[in-house]
């Protein structure tokens, strides 16, 4: 299939970042441009990059296309090299998955995977998880992030027992690590992340653009923290 992007451009040399398909695969990719213009690749970055771990979240449901997802957005503010690993419908702080994260060489793990699990998940796996990846990479910070709530909870008092349970585990553990290891560990609450007027969402759970904005804004300031950009 053949697409034409834009016509009729104003002259100028521009940069611009290409995102591919979320949830679609792509077996071949070509760019054409008129036989006039100049078109160059630009230098890849040498920065290091900030690691995504997650859920469906994360990798980006229901973003309307590949550049609205969180760490897209994110990876555009903060000018640097990102790794969407959200993993729909999964994402559970396996060690397994631990261990290959452990072979990365990020700027700072970011880790939002409670969505996905419940407390007792949560309590027997997030202090393995970190402490696996504190083992490979002690100066490389990591940020465990609360699940945000269903805009649905204030109608489901089941869920909102969920979310309290979830984060009381999550904050658990985050207090015994940070006991242990003071540094280079940092918490994201979640009330925040889709805003509290019920619109982020798609299906209740599912991040709107207005959500995924929402989400960005809140991580923006904690990795600014973290990464030490002011």
């Amino acid at each position: 299939m053949e697409v034409a992007i834009a016509e009729g451009l104003a002259p100028g040399m521009r940069r611009y970042a290409m995102y591919l398909p979320l949830y679609n695969g792509v077996e071949q990719l070509e760019i054409g441009v008129d036989a006039s213009a100049t078109f160059e690749p630009i230098a890849p970055r040498v920065k290091s990059t900030i690691v995504f771990y997650g859920t469906s979240i994360m990798h980006g449901a229901c973003a309307s296309r590949p550049g609205m997802a969180i760490p897209a957005i994110l990876g555009r503010r903060l000018e640097l090299p990102v790794v969407n690993l959200g993993f729909s419908g999964n994402g559970r702080m396996e060690p397994e998955v631990a261990v290959l994260l452990s072979e990365l060489e990020p700027a700072a793990f970011v880790v939002d995977c409670v969505p996905n699990m419940n407390a007792e998940m949560i309590t027997a796996r997030a202090g393995t998880l970190v402490r696996l990846l504190r083992e490979a990479r002690p100066e490389t910070p990591v940020l465990l992030v609360e699940d945000r709530a269903y805009t649905s909870t204030p109608f489901f008092p089941r869920r909102g027992a969920g979310h309290r349970a979830n984060r009381r585990a999550l904050r658990e553990t985050y207090d015994q690590l940070r006991a242990e290891m003071p540094d280079h560990i940092f918490y994201l609450a979640g009330d925040d992340l889709m805003g509290s007027d019920g619109e982020g969402a798609t299906d209740g759970s599912h991040p709107s653009d207005l959500g995924m904005m929402r989400y960005a804004d809140a991580y923006e300031p904690a990795l600014r923290a973290m990464l030490g950009k002011f």
